[in-house]
């Protein structure tokens, strides 16, 4: 069968779990990345679905897939704000930490150990989120197909990832690999970076619509992650299935 599970990508971020909610561990640049994340697709969700900002659970009776989920930080959140959350990942050391953690925290979410390929739901989802994994699939053609194929008419995905530029090289290799440390040396590989152009193709053919797209930036003055217009790092696109 084919597959968008890429084995050397897997026993990386397998190799790390146990610190994916030490704060100040290998996954505190993920940490501060968190919030940034949460705030726009809290924004595009509320727009898209009409859901006053006012709302104590403002996901309630929404469906989400977190795909690539590592240890639940982006479940836990979709979670606490009343999602119906299932989180899946190729590896199934960071299932076990992520399922440890939400029942540490009172949390009721759906972990499978599974690729989006994999997963058969009776039910498809309202919201999909890819956020930092594109950029570890092995066959994302598959990988958008499957995507589409677990989402509802209408719904709503969010694919985040890094663009393939010479400012993402210097910036999210040399600097946050080689010179900052932030990440493990040979987290990411700068060929499987994806320009937003490339991505946009794909999605269109995979019967997506773009709603928004947004530069993420590391604003170092302040210490943290701020949305722009500049997509030449990180960037997030949301979009609709038709």
């Amino acid at each position: 069968m084919t597959t968008t599970i890429n084995k050397e990508e897997i026993q990386k971020f397998s190799n790390l779990a146990d610190e994916w909610w030490d704060v100040n561990g290998k996954f505190k640049p993920l940490h501060m990345f968190n919030p940034i994340r949460i705030e726009y697709i809290l924004d595009e969700i509320t727009k898209h679905f009409k859901i006053k900002k006012d709302k104590k659970f403002l996901l309630e009776n929404l469906k989400i897939l977190d795909i690539g989920c590592g240890g639940g930080l982006i479940s836990e959140p979709m979670s606490r704000l009343g999602g119906n959350v299932t989180g899946i990942d190729a590896s199934e050391k960071n299932i076990k930490v992520a399922y440890m953690h939400s029942k540490e925290s009172n949390l009721q979410i759906n972990y499978l150990n599974k690729s989006p390929e994999q997963l058969k739901e009776k039910e498809k989802f309202d919201i999909i989120l890819n956020l930092e994994i594109v950029e570890h699939v092995e066959n994302l053609d598959l990988y958008l197909k499957s995507c589409k194929d677990l989402l509802k008419k209408n719904g709503l995905m969010f694919t985040a990832t890094i663009n393939r530029t010479l400012t993402s090289y210097i910036k999210a290799i040399l600097g946050a690999e080689y010179i900052l440390r932030w990440l493990p040396i040979g987290t990411h590989d700068w060929n499987k970076f994806v320009k937003p152009e490339e991505l946009q193709k794909k999605l269109n053919k995979e019967n997506f619509t773009t709603s928004d797209i947004k530069g993420l930036e590391f604003n170092p003055i302040w210490n943290k992650w701020k949305k722009s217009n500049n997509l030449s790092v990180n960037y997030i696109i949301s979009s609709i299935k038709n």
